[in-house]
């Protein structure tokens, strides 16, 4: 696939959102520059996917600042911030029963003129997708009938298909099996080191993110709890403090990476 242009920062200040009478982020402040996988990790319910939502244009109604590129996300017409931003869904619906190709092209749209088809170029890249995430025999067959890790494999070369300049993810990894997990977040690391694209991504496989992402904000109620580097936020004591549930960390004998376990609560070798 051609690479995609330089990646562009995507950043939160004081933002807030409520929901009703219901506060769901206070005073986020984050940011997330090209060449980097940013992991956003934290308890359900903390505000992880409406981050994401609002960086990417689908929710407004917030107060402070969401950019992309420098510039306001409410304030960017819906074609140029499609240019700039892809998003993979923690569940994405279809109401028409479209093929994986199909689907895969939808991500070309932004790059047409008008009702123009796709090229022989579009098409080009949207094979391209679907062989980079293992999904290149999905391409004729409908959506409805893939499986959720089918489809969500799908959507993601639909996102790599749209070459944006940031990639929002929103769990793209929960449906998965082991294998294809590892194949997407390969692909996601590529893309930001090797492509200088950004990527912002929802994890809840803390593993995940000690392998893949470069920093980590951690959310709770709302809230950056911790962030920075992920050595430094992925810590036995903070998890245990965020999720409420006692966790050992260690390192990785073979990556170098951190390790991460939940203890069950019956465990006899607890960790004080």
């Amino acid at each position: 696939m051609a690479s995609p242009d330089s990646g562009v920062t995507v950043e939160a200040r004081s933002l807030d959102f409520r929901f009703a009478d219901r506060t769901v982020l206070r005073g986020v402040e984050l940011r997330a520059d090209p060449g980097e996988v940013v992991g956003l990790v934290g308890p359900n319910g903390s505000g992880k996917s409406t981050l994401i939502r609002i960086l990417s244009g689908v929710l407004g109604g917030y107060a402070g600042t969401a950019r992309v590129d420098g510039r306001e996300v409410r304030e960017l017409p819906r074609r140029e911030l499609a240019r700039l931003v892809a998003v993979v869904p923690q569940e994405p619906t279809f109401s028409f029963p479209f093929t994986a190709l199909e689907v895969v092209l939808m991500g070309r749209h932004p790059h047409l003129a008008g009702l123009a088809f796709e090229s022989e170029r579009d098409l080009g890249l949207a094979h391209a997708a679907l062989e980079r995430c293992g999904a290149a025999r999905l391409a004729g067959r409908a959506i409805h009938e893939l499986s959720s890790g089918e489809r969500q494999r799908v959507v993601f070369a639909k996102a790599l298909a749209q070459q944006p300049r940031a990639l929002l993810l929103d769990e793209p990894a929960s449906f998965l099996d082991i294998r294809h997990q590892v194949e997407l977040y390969d692909a996601v690391r590529e893309r930001a080191r090797e492509q200088g694209g950004t990527v912002l991504t929802v994890l809840h496989d803390l593993n995940l993110a000690a392998e893949y992402c470069d920093r980590i904000y951690l959310l709770s109620d709302g809230r950056i709890e911790a962030e920075g580097r992920t050595a430094d936020v992925l810590d036995a004591a903070t998890l245990t403090r965020v999720f409420e549930t006692e966790v050992y960390v260690d390192t990785n004998s073979v990556t170098g990476n951190l390790i991460i376990v939940p203890l069950p609560s019956r465990s006899p070798g607890r960790v004080r």
